[in-house]
């Protein structure tokens, strides 16, 4: 069938184009897309080329909420009419006979989703904005981090950068009751890490940032967040921490070696967790729970939305670096 998408050339031009789409599986559902979140961190490091998950032309997203309008015939547990969330778009996608890879391809009128047990979809409970359900992505990453570490009530913890996953840490650390320091080199979003539940923020632009941290947290941090994704940051981040207590590598930091000073963690006798990915359908539900109960809000972050036709000028600005200020973006494309 036909439907739009925004397409990414290998120049890194960005169209709305008219692509064609395989028919649902057994198994599948055919989606009419509400909203599509994006994720500017991993997007665009697909679209950079510092990643790849197929060759280009690309359409990006891997989030996204919409409605069911038709149903494999083995899809018993789903119906025409389900308002879903899912992951990504698991069928075929071409533009004039050549294939456009989808990666993972929600920024798309329809997409085609299964009950995959990694990346499927699931219903969307009832009382959950569509907007922030979009993004579910960001808060179910932090939470995975959060809930690896485990921190206690009163805990101090230290979430190095504040993107959008690492407000996702200070979101669920501050449900927690943890005592929060957010730092980051931007103002605004330091100001969505307070309205998350931060309690200090320490703006890296401007201040002595060992200085604060020693000030706020004698002796050291219980857990630190390195959530910035900066490889010169990991040094520092690491000091942080106090002896025995836990460091997170929230953020991603490439295919290359990544060199740190080994006596600093090694004579802390750190503990380190490595979260992956978003914690699949247990944390994703979780999500949606806090979200429906109001506990979560994340509507906080999203800091642009835009329609569909919109879409490409506004993936333009940021790559030519117009957008520096997007937090999180939702992109609109048909109404409930």
């Amino acid at each position: 069938m036909r439907a739009k998408a925004l397409v990414c050339s290998a120049s890194r031009e960005f169209q709305l184009e008219e692509v064609e789409i395989g028919e649902p599986g057994p198994g599948q559902a055919l989606i009419r897309t509400i909203c599509s979140g994006v994720s500017i961190g991993t997007e665009f490091a697909l679209i950079r080329g510092r990643i790849s998950w197929g060759p280009y032309p690309l359409c990006t997203g891997y989030q996204g909420v919409g409605v069911i309008e038709a149903v494999g015939s083995s899809l018993e547990s789903f119906a025409v009419g389900d308002r879903v969330y899912y992951r990504g778009h698991m069928g075929s996608m071409s533009l004039e006979g050549q294939i456009v890879s989808p990666v993972s391809g929600t920024h798309c009128s329809h997409v085609i989703a299964g009950t995959h047990a990694t990346h499927g979809m699931d219903r969307l409970p009832e009382g959950v904005p569509v907007e922030e359900a979009s993004c579910f992505v960001m808060p179910a990453v932090g939470l995975l981090g959060v809930d690896m570490a485990q921190p206690r009530v009163s805990d101090r913890v230290i979430v190095y950068g504040v993107g959008a996953i690492g407000l996702g840490a200070v979101a669920w650390l501050a449900l927690r009751g943890c005592t929060v320091t957010a730092i980051d080199i931007d103002p605004v979003r330091l100001e969505v890490a307070r309205r998350l539940g931060a309690d200090h923020l320490i703006d890296a632009s401007s201040s002595d940032v060992a200085a604060e941290v020693a000030r706020l947290c004698p002796g050291g941090a219980d857990v630190v967040f390195e959530a910035s994704g900066n490889r010169e940051l990991v040094g520092p981040a690491i000091e942080m921490c106090r002896t025995e207590g836990t460091f997170v590598w929230q953020g991603n930091y490439g295919e290359e070696p990544l060199p740190f000073r080994f006596l600093p963690p090694h004579g802390r006798r750190l503990t380190m967790k490595f979260p992956c990915d978003d914690g699949y359908g247990p944390n994703r539900r979780a999500v949606m729970k806090n979200l429906a109960m109001g506990s979560l809000r994340w509507g906080e972050t999203i800091t642009h939305r835009v329609c569909a036709e919109e879409a490409p000028g506004f993936f333009s600005d940021i790559e030519r670096g117009i957008r520096s200020d997007v937090i999180q973006a939702v992109v609109h494309w048909s109404d409930e």
